[in-house]
C-alpha cells in the first residue's frame, strides 16, 4: 500500500458530527492529553537548554574553562532533572510509562504520538523559517486533537476498511469515539464511497470551536483526481486588493468590500459588554468561570457572533476565488505581508476584516487543483507606474501619488488613470513578464 506522500492527488474535506454527551467527555480527555505531552517536551526543552546555558556560562567565568568545577548541592539537583528531562523525552513511549493516566483505554496512542511529531514539526518550521519557536499551549474552550487512520492487513485503501471509516454517508467510526453521526458528505466524496474508488485516509482532526461545534478534518489521498480541471478560457487577469473596495481587476471589474466585522461590531460590542460584566461578577463571588452558568451562555452568545462573521467572510472569498480560477487562466496579484500592515494602528482594523491572506492561499491552491495557474508578484512600483507610457511617479522629478489621490493624470502622455485599475493592469503586466525594469523605464 502507498504512502499518502507518494499518491499523486491530496484532497481535504471538512464535517461537521455530533457526538454523544460521553464521546464529548472523550474529545476534552484526548485534548487533555495531547496539550499535556507537547507542554512536557516544550518544559523539558526549555529546562534543558537553560541549565546547560548556565553551565557554561559559569564554567567560562570561573577562569579555569578546562577543569571541571566542583557542584553545589543545587547544581547537583538541577543536573538529576536535566537527566530526568532527557530520559522522558528521549522515546515517545518513555512518557506514557511515567504517566499513567496516558495509558487510559480512552486514550487514542495516535493523539499522543501526533503530539510529539507536532513538537517536532515546529523546531523544524523554526529552524527554516527563522521564527515560531515552539511555545506552551494554553487551555482553551476550543478544543482539537489529530489521529490517523490505520489499515492493519489491508491490501488497498477505501473510506470503508481503515481504522477511520465511513459506516454510510450519514455514519463515521472514529478510534476510540466510536460511531458518530455527520451532517452529510459533499457529492464528489459520496460517488466515491458508493463507488468503492480507492481512497486513502491519512491524518484525522478533531475540534470543538468555542462555540461548541464538532468538526472532522480528513486528509485523502488517491492516484485518480478528486476533481475535473476547468476548461481553457484564454483569459489573464491581474488584481489589486485594496481597502476601499475588496479588489480591482485588470478588466476594470471591481468588487465590493463587504466589511463583516464592521457591520456587526455594534451587536458583537454589546455581547461582550454583558459578558465582561458577568465575569467581574464571577471573580468578585469566587467562582470558576467555567462552572459560572450565566457566564459561559454568553460566552457562547459572543462566540457564535464571531464565528458567524468568520463564516460569512470565508464564504465570500471561497465564491470569489473559484469565480477567479474557474474564469481565467493566468490570476497575477501582488505579495502581501498582512503581518507589516496589520503593525499599522490606523489600518490593522480593517487589513484583519478583509482577509487578504486567506484569500491568496485559497487562490493558490485552487489553481493548483483545477489545473489553472496564479502567480504573486513584488508589488513595487505598482501603484506609482503608468501602464500606458511606463512613467513611475516619485522618480525624474513628478510628485509621488499619495493614498488620497484615487485618480491621477500622467504628466508625461497625459493619460487619465483611476489609481486601482491602473494598479491591476501593471500587476497583470508583472507577472506576464512584459513589463521593464522600472528603474530602466524611469532613466
Amino acid at each position: 500500500m502507498k504512502s499518502m506522500k507518494k499518491l499523486a492527488y491530496h484532497f481535504g474535506i471538512k464535517l461537521r458530527f455530533y457526538p454523544s454527551t460521553k464521546q464529548k467527555q472523550m474529545i476534552k480527555q484526548n485534548y487533555d492529553a495531547q496539550r499535556f505531552v507537547y507542554n512536557q517536551y516544550v518544559g523539558a526543552n526549555r529546562l534543558i537548554y537553560h541549565l546547560k546555558r548556565t553551565s557554561k556560562a559559569k564554567q567560562l567565568n570561573s577562569g579555569l574553562p578546562f577543569v571541571m568545577m566542583k557542584m553545589t548541592k543545587y547544581e547537583i539537583e538541577a543536573a538529576n532533572r536535566l537527566i530526568e528531562k532527557q530520559e522522558l523525552t528521549a522515546k515517545p513511549k518513555n512518557i506514557r510509562d511515567k504517566y499513567d493516566f496516558l495509558r487510559r483505554k480512552e486514550i487514542d496512542s495516535l493523539a499522543i504520538a501526533n503530539a510529539i511529531q507536532n513538537y517536532r514539526k515546529a523546531w523544524h518550521n523554526y529552524r527554516k523559517i527563522g521564527h515560531g519557536i515552539p511555545s506552551f499551549h494554553k487551555k482553551s474552550n476550543s478544543w482539537s486533537y489529530q489521529t490517523n487512520c490505520q489499515y492493519p492487513g489491508q491490501k488497498e485503501a477505501y473510506l470503508d476498511n481503515g481504522t477511520v471509516r465511513f459506516i454510510d454517508h450519514k455514519h463515521v467510526k472514529l478510534p476510540k469515539l466510536g460511531i458518530v453521526r455527520i451532517a452529510g458528505l459533499r457529492p464528489l466524496i459520496k460517488e466515491r464511497l458508493l463507488n468503492h474508488v480507492s481512497i486513502k485516509i491519512g491524518t484525522v482532526s478533531i475540534k470543538k470551536t468555542a462555540d461548541d461545534q464538532f468538526y472532522l478534518s480528513l486528509q485523502l489521498g488517491s492516484d485518480t483526481a478528486f476533481v475535473k480541471s476547468y476548461p481553457k478560457t484564454n483569459s489573464q487577469i491581474g488584481i489589486d486588493l485594496n481597502l476601499d473596495n475588496f479588489l480591482t481587476d485588470s478588466n476594470g471589474v471591481v468588487v465590493a468590500n463587504p466589511r463583516f466585522y464592521r457591520k456587526s461590531k455594534r451587536k458583537l460590542a454589546k455581547a461582550q459588554r454583558v459578558l465582561a460584566r458577568r465575569q467581574r461578577r464571577a471573580k468578585k463571588e469566587g467562582r470558576n468561570l467555567y462552572q459560572a452558568k450565566n457566564y459561559q451562555k454568553q460566552r457562547l452568545i459572543v462566540a457564535r457572533l464571531h464565528d458567524k462573521i468568520r463564516r460569512q467572510r470565508n464564504d465570500f472569498l471561497q465564491v470569489l476565488s473559484t469565480a477567479l480560477i474557474k474564469n481565467h487562466d493566468l490570476v497575477v496579484a501582488e505579495e502581501l505581508r498582512s503581518r507589516n500592515l496589520l503593525k499599522n494602528h490606523a489600518l490593522s482594523q480593517a487589513v484583519s476584516d478583509v482577509g487578504w491572506r486567506s484569500f491568496l492561499n485559497m487562490l493558490a491552491y485552487k489553481a493548483d487543483l483545477y489545473g489553472k495557474k496564479f502567480l504573486t508578484i513584488d508589488p513595487k512600483y505598482t501603484t506609482q507606474r503608468c501602464h500606458a507610457c511606463g512613467s513611475i511617479m516619485g522618480q525624474n522629478g513628478y510628485k509621488k501619488l499619495t493614498l488620497q489621490a484615487r485618480k491621477w493624470t500622467c504628466p508625461v502622455c497625459k493619460n487619465k488613470h483611476i489609481r486601482d485599475w491602473n494598479a491591476a493592469v501593471n500587476i497583470l503586466e508583472k507577472g506576464q513578464g512584459i513589463w521593464e525594469n522600472p528603474q530602466i523605464k524611469a532613466a
